[in-house]
């Protein structure tokens, strides 16, 4: 039952890390989730005030990642066009063979969405690239959560001190 718990918590812990970059899957709570099922393993002792810490900082993180991306596309000029663009780039840029996919989807399709909104090249151009670095800005926020767990992770994990069995 630990083994099984351990490698549940491993795989939350791997779709928060993916999840810091698939809109669909909230990163950190995934991986805070991940946490609190190593929790429930025997021999890994957590805190009831770290879990409540990094779960705080998991959902402030989730409400941030809604926030920073519509402030870089509104400081730039963006609508929600280039927000919806944005997203719809990521999925194609992470499905397509297209080498940097997943940086230059965001920005082409914040582009397009901003050009279907706006005639505008040059001010569609200003408000991709806002959305495109509110994008990227949140992503590699919470790709570092993501990843900073997975280090809370794995230093439990190492300070087991119960058999596996």
């Amino acid at each position: 039952m630990k083994l099984f718990l351990v490698v549940i918590a491993f795989l939350l812990m791997i779709i928060g890390i993916l999840g810091s970059f698939l809109p669909v899957i909230p990163g950190p709570l995934t991986s805070w989730a991940g946490l609190l099922v190593l929790h429930f393993t025997k021999g890994v002792e957590m805190s009831q005030t770290f879990l409540i810490i990094t779960l705080i900082v998991a959902i402030v993180i989730y409400v941030l990642d809604y926030i920073i991306p519509a402030i870089g596309t509104k400081r730039f000029g963006g609508s929600k066009a280039g927000m919806i663009g944005t997203i719809l780039g990521l999925i194609i840029g992470l499905i397509t063979p297209i080498p940097f996919g997943i940086i230059i989807g965001p920005f082409f399709g914040a582009l397009i969405g901003e050009m279907m909104n706006k005639n505008d090249f040059n001010k569609a151009l200003k408000a991709a690239f806002g959305s495109f670095l509110g994008f990227i800005a949140s992503t590699f926020l919470k790709f570092i959560v993501a990843i900073i767990y997975f280090g809370f992770f794995i230093a439990k994990l190492l300070e087991h001190n119960a058999n596996w069995y």
